[in-house]
């Protein structure tokens, strides 16, 4: 019984972690991206990596937090500007590959060892100094704070501060999206998802609009990237294909083209591939699996019910079919 007891605690705060927090963020621009203007971004990583650098960089240059947020903004969108300007009349599967191609590029930029002094290097960037004004910024006082069992610092690394300001964010952007989708260029977006050469007839510039939500939506990522970096480090292979494919996960478990289908995604992925090591690491004999063995099951069983969620329920489980005639 305690086992469980644990397991519904963890379940909470996982769920509740500014890690899930960041993927959430990113996953709701990449909604922008594929579910409303049906944009095959696999580079979604990049975005959140760009954004990262931009803010931590900018910290570590002594330029302080919100000019440091500012550049991040701009970095995101000036990526998008450059690889949405020659690449938006692509479709399908070649966007796909441009897009990841380009995530790729700017990764390995961020590992070379040229460029340690600026980005790290392959190690990165491991320091208390971009995070401390941050906690500057917290209303709390010194101290831990217990709310409904769980205890956490007020202002710290693993802290309340930073759940607030995450979780904020997450339904800011939420909030954002739903008016974005009601609007005139929200429907001009479907429109182009649905059917583009229709919407080319109409005297609509495509791909305009495609880049606008392009940069709207790698905006939303590099704000993923930017909470990804405030426990104090930041490393150019945490936004490898990995994290671009979990991403991917999150928004079509949850519904793409949904506007609460990333926040529901990004909470299940993290819950289910907890519960997963958790009950095999408990139930299940060291000389059967060890933890190294359970995280990889934990992996190849989350796989599965893609494969599944993708052949019964495509839409994902907020998602509606008529909402699926992506134009790729």
């Amino acid at each position: 019984m305690e086992f469980w007891t644990d397991l519904l605690g963890s379940i909470v705060q996982t769920a509740l972690s500014p890690t899930t927090a960041a993927f959430a963020v990113a996953a709701i621009g990449l909604n922008i991206h594929f579910g409303f203007t049906g944009l095959m971004n696999i580079g979604q990583a990049g975005f959140m990596l760009i954004g990262g650098y931009g803010f931590v960089i900018s910290v570590m240059a002594g330029l302080g937090f919100w000019p440091a947020i500012v550049i991040a903004i701009l970095a995101s969108a000036v990526f998008g500007l450059l690889l949405g300007i020659p690449t938006l009349k692509l479709r399908g599967d070649y966007l796909a590959i441009v897009t990841i191609g380009a995530a790729e590029i700017v990764r390995n930029v961020a590992r070379l060892a040229n460029l340690t002094p600026i980005t790290g290097g392959p190690s990165g960037i491991q320091s208390p100094n971009f995070r401390e004004e941050f906690n500057a910024l917290s209303p709390f006082p010194e101290g831990r704070t217990t709310i409904l069992g769980f205890t956490y610092t007020n202002v710290g690394v693993d802290d309340w501060w930073s759940r607030l300001v995450a979780w904020a964010l997450v339904f800011l952007f939420l909030l954002i999206t739903w008016l974005l989708m009601r609007s005139p260029w929200g429907r001009v977006l479907k429109g182009i998802r649905e059917d583009e050469d229709a919407m080319r007839s109409l005297g609509k510039n495509t791909v305009s609009y495609k880049l606008q939500a392009l940069v709207i939506g790698g905006v939303m990522g590099g704000f993923g990237g930017i909470l990804m970096s405030l426990p104090a480090s930041i490393n150019p292979d945490s936004f490898g294909r990995p994290t671009t494919f979990n991403l991917w996960m999150i928004m079509l478990l949850g519904g793409a083209a949904t506007i609460l289908g990333p926040l529901l995604g990004a909470i299940l992925f993290f819950v289910v591939r907890l519960v997963i090591t958790s009950v095999a690491g408990e139930f299940v004999p060291d000389s059967i699996l060890n933890s190294q063995q359970t995280e990889q099951l934990a992996w190849v069983l989350i796989g599965v019910m893609l494969m599944l969620l993708v052949i019964f329920r495509p839409q994902g489980i907020l998602g509606d079919k008529k909402e699926l005639s992506f134009n790729v």
